[in-house]
């Protein structure tokens, strides 16, 4: 079972929050960017863009921040934070 935890943050409080769960035997990537899509999907948002940091961050620690430089549209929070909370 794979679970990616999103969550929305302003002013230092969490405003929102899901967990996606994903039990296909599909890699690891196309389940995160397919979270992801569903996040984007229930918070009404437009997909991010990983940027070369963002990426990284992602490798490193399993989590990453979206904040506005990751957005085209302007968007109404500080960050939306994604963090893989369970792997098969």
């Amino acid at each position: 079972m794979f679970r990616l935890w999103a969550r929305i943050f302003q002013d230092n409080r969490m405003l929102n929050d899901t967990v996606i769960c994903d039990d296909t035997q599909d890699t690891r990537t196309h389940k995160v960017f397919r979270a992801l899509e569903e996040v984007c999907y229930q918070f009404d948002l437009g997909k991010p863009i990983w940027l070369d940091v963002t990426v990284a961050d992602f490798k490193k620690h399993g989590k990453a921040r979206f904040t506005s430089d990751n957005f085209i549209e302007a968007i109404d929070f500080d960050y939306l934070e994604i963090q893989v909370i369970e792997e098969d």
